[in-house]
């Protein structure tokens, strides 16, 4: 898949306020300062699309972002786990994320971030849990695979995975990425592709 445009479109403080479209949406979430915007800016090849920050918790609303005229959206959602947000902040993000990722019709997948520097993190786990729990479509994204040897990323994936297996039948698609290097763009894309019409076929067949 090639993206020939990338356009912001709108920042939503409610799921009821995202916007009123029938093409599939892909979104991406993951803890902060994972990289969630550095690897929306590489997918799209806009260095300034996604905005960026050394400072975690950037993100406050959910962001929609129209590809190619409008054929399909990426969404940027906020972080989950900023520590330095007060409870309440930090219960309406997680209504919020819950919100899109349950009632969200045109999400085709919700991309799941993990920073592969480090081993199984708690939180991450009981999202992707909670994904799963409730039929959510996810594919896990490991980020910043520049950062490590690929001897450490492949050994905390492989430590990621065995803790699934402890409670899943069956993986969802994993990617390995770096939005440096753009490692791992061409396989997110065609994953994308292949769901669009895997997307519009089942819509077809509704109509």
């Amino acid at each position: 898949m090639e993206i020939k445009n990338a356009k912001y479109e709108i920042s939503s403080a409610k799921v009821s306020q995202c916007p009123a479209t029938d093409v599939p949406e892909y979104a991406f979430i993951g803890r902060s300062n994972v990289g969630k915007s550095s690897l929306i800016n590489m997918l799209t090849n806009n260095g300034s699309l996604a905005k960026t920050s050394q400072k975690p918790g950037k993100t406050l609303l959910i962001n929609h972002f129209r590809i190619n005229n409008g054929q399909w959206y990426i969404v940027d959602l906020p972080g989950y786990g900023y520590a330095a947000r007060g409870k309440d902040q930090r219960d309406s993000f997680a209504r919020m994320i819950k919100g899109y990722a349950l009632e969200r019709s045109q999400m085709a997948c919700l991309f799941i971030l993990i920073d592969v520097r480090h081993e199984p993190q708690k939180i991450d786990l009981e999202f992707v849990d909670f994904c799963g729990e409730n039929g959510v479509p996810i594919a896990i994204v490991f980020t910043k695979a520049d950062k490590v040897s690929r001897a450490v990323a492949d050994h905390n994936m492989a430590l990621f995975r065995k803790e699934l297996l402890q409670r899943w039948e069956e993986l969802p698609p994993v990617f390995l990425t770096s939005s440096e290097k753009k490692h791992g763009r061409d396989e997110i894309l065609d994953f994308i592709e292949r769901t669009n019409a895997i997307w519009h076929e089942s819509r077809d067949e509704e109509l």
